[in-house]
């Protein structure tokens, strides 16, 4: 077993990352992307990369749907024919719970209920596992909605042949519980960001003017040119993109932007925004509505006070907010706007099973 920064990485797959300063980073490959910890003072990633293995595991085996074990998938498979209500798990309950304010929030352009849209398109297993084109599937359609799915503490009805998907708030809510459970196992003072894919949380105390973190469209992707550094202080941010995870059905280009109104990607001005708030879900949900919300996004994103910032298929890039125009400019942070569960550490979250169909 070799050692990185002292930790015995081997069997956990935790590998060091050059960050150049006086933090000190690992990363390794979950949840389908890349996972990444950096903290300060590093003598402590030992345990850092721990507690973040630990909770990144645990929300897999709760809301993946591409794990015929997961909590979520079982709930399917038991809810398809007639639907059913089920006691869930804390950890799931939490996860729903965040979606549904998601889909609040955002006025339905953030929607759990697009499960079948997406596997109507192909989008079917983990992304790494897809062939290069898929065959044609059934037509598009709208999701459902989110009216006939009800959450009571952690008792979930959903209706048949619902199927959740979690996205466009899961990773968001994976950076913020194993930020929140590094902080809690590592104690102060010192600080800690965890990112999924580029959906980054952050706690305890920054570096000097904030956490300096690299805006881009993804890696080898778009312009590089169009990247910015900025600093974030508190809270959370997320980057949603058309330019990834995009794959053909019938010959067709698709990507994983989903709009719950016509069950088909998104095809707007922007392909990529760029979110700030006070948790991380939040600015995911909030970077995936402005993509849905096309020609309305910078309205919708003004009257939310998130700093944003959005890049045109063209490449035009537009700031909304307080987002900053300088690199190295610091990102203002507002309080909540989305509402729902805040993110905690879940305990005791093994599923006690469902009340059948109903």
């Amino acid at each position: 077993m070799t050692s990185v920064l002292g930790i015995a990485t081997a069997s956990r797959g935790w590998r060091r990352v050059d960050v150049g300063d006086a933090t000190v980073a690992a990363e390794t490959d979950a949840l389908g992307t890349l996972a990444r910890v950096v903290c300060w003072p590093p003598d402590r990633m030992e345990v850092l990369t721990d507690v973040v293995g630990e909770e990144l595991g645990r929300l897999d085996r709760e809301a993946s749907r591409f794990r015929a074990d997961s909590e979520i998938s079982r709930i399917h498979d038991a809810s398809s024919s007639s639907g059913g209500l089920f006691y869930i798990s804390e950890g799931l309950a939490e996860a729903i719970g965040v979606a549904l304010a998601a889909a609040r929030f955002t006025d339905g352009r953030v929607d759990p209920t697009v499960g079948q849209a997406l596997v109507n398109l192909g989008y079917d297993r983990d992304f790494v596992l897809m062939p290069d084109d898929r065959p044609a599937r059934p037509a598009a359609s709208p999701a459902p909605g989110t009216a006939g799915v009800a959450l009571e503490g952690r008792l979930l009805r959903l209706p048949a042949g619902v199927l959740l998907d979690l996205g466009a708030t899961a990773k968001g809510l994976g950076s913020d519980r194993a930020a929140l459970a590094a902080l809690q196992a590592c104690g102060r003072p010192g600080g800690v960001l965890v990112s999924l894919g580029g959906d980054i949380a952050v706690g305890g105390e920054p570096p000097i003017g904030g956490w300096p973190v690299e805006v881009a469209e993804g890696l080898g992707l778009g312009d590089a040119s169009l990247a910015q550094v900025v600093r974030l202080p508190a809270g959370g941010m997320a980057t949603s993109s058309t330019a990834v995870r995009r794959w053909r059905c019938s010959g067709q280009t698709m990507h994983h932007i989903i709009d719950p109104h016509t069950g088909l990607p998104t095809s707007g001005p922007w392909r990529t925004a760029t979110v700030a708030a006070a948790t991380c879900a939040e600015a995911n949900a909030a970077s995936t509505a402005a993509l849905v919300a096309g020609r309305d996004a910078v309205d919708w994103l003004m009257a939310t006070g998130l700093p944003a910032r959005l890049v045109s298929v063209d490449g035009t890039i537009r700031r909304v907010g307080s987002w900053p125009e300088a690199d190295g400019g610091v990102l203002s942070v507002p309080g909540r706007r989305m509402g729902g569960p805040l993110p905690r550490v879940p305990r005791g979250s093994s599923p006690v099973g469902s009340g059948g169909s109903q």
